[in-house]
């Protein structure tokens, strides 16, 4: 690529991204940081490549051109997505996550968090980590429902902030595939409704019509009855790690912190 340019891009909170400006068209080069061990969201480049060739035929993912090794790290490129990042039309974002959902594919992916056991000693493995106060705090909301594990399992995108989904007219974008699992859809959907997540990537939580119109736009019951069900302890595993943010260098967490704590 002789003639590339390279832009600096918000690569989210974790890697360095560059939109390399070419002839043929705009790529990405992403270049994975393998400093600070993340508790919640696994940063994986050979997984982000195993589900960009996967979704390729899909429309709804950007397609893979390399991926490979430098020096200690590893780096995918691949096409870059129109559009800017999600900011408003929650039930566009619903019908996306659905038809994720409904897809079976080959992915040899971890599995995800599946019911209220595996929710509560994942928070707890996050909240290890935590020496505040406020950590004893949390630890008193636990909650106490107790949720089986579902029997249906599903690949789901493990990230799907507002900053990881792109708009472009009536066409979404779903970027950084790094930490995907097989695992319970409701991870997805709690993820996305997240208060913190909302906040941190948007700068205002959902309303609770913003809520309802996602959820009724999924449009399957057992799944949603079941989100509702997990709702608790979804939110305590976020307070945990957004405690765990703040402790760790990242004070524009502390707003998630409260946001979920609100809710249990």
């Amino acid at each position: 690529m002789p003639n590339a340019q390279f832009q600096n891009l918000y690569g989210g909170r974790t890697n360095q991204v560059w939109k390399v400006r070419e002839e043929n068209g705009g790529k990405v080069l992403k270049l994975y940081r393998t400093g600070l061990r993340n508790p919640l969201f696994r940063n994986d480049a050979a997984l982000e490549a195993q589900c960009l060739r996967a979704l390729e035929h899909t429309g709804f993912a950007p397609r893979l051109r390399a991926t490979g090794q430098h020096e200690n790290g590893r780096w995918v490129f691949y096409d870059h997505a129109p559009g800017s990042p999600w900011r408003e039309g929650s039930p566009q974002v619903a019908r996306l996550l659905r038809k994720l959902h409904k897809l079976d594919l080959p992915i040899q992916a971890p599995e995800g968090c599946n019911g209220s056991a595996d929710l509560a000693r994942h928070g707890q493995n996050i909240l290890e980590g935590c020496t505040s106060v406020a950590r004893q705090r949390l630890e008193s909301l636990r909650p106490d429902e107790q949720i089986l594990p579902s029997a249906r399992i599903c690949l789901i995108h493990g990230d799907p902030v507002a900053g990881n989904i792109l708009v472009a007219g009536s066409e979404l974008t779903l970027i950084d595939w790094q930490c995907p699992a097989l695992g319970d859809p409701c991870e997805d959907l709690a993820l996305f409704l997240s208060p913190a997540m909302q906040h941190l990537y948007r700068g205002k939580s959902l309303t609770h019509e913003e809520q309802d119109e996602f959820l009724s736009a999924y449009d399957d019951p057992e799944t949603v009855e079941r989100y509702h069900s997990l709702r608790r302890w979804y939110a305590w595993r976020m307070a945990a790690y957004c405690l765990w943010r703040v402790e760790n260098g990242s004070p524009d967490y502390e707003a998630g912190f409260e946001l979920e704590t609100a809710t249990l």
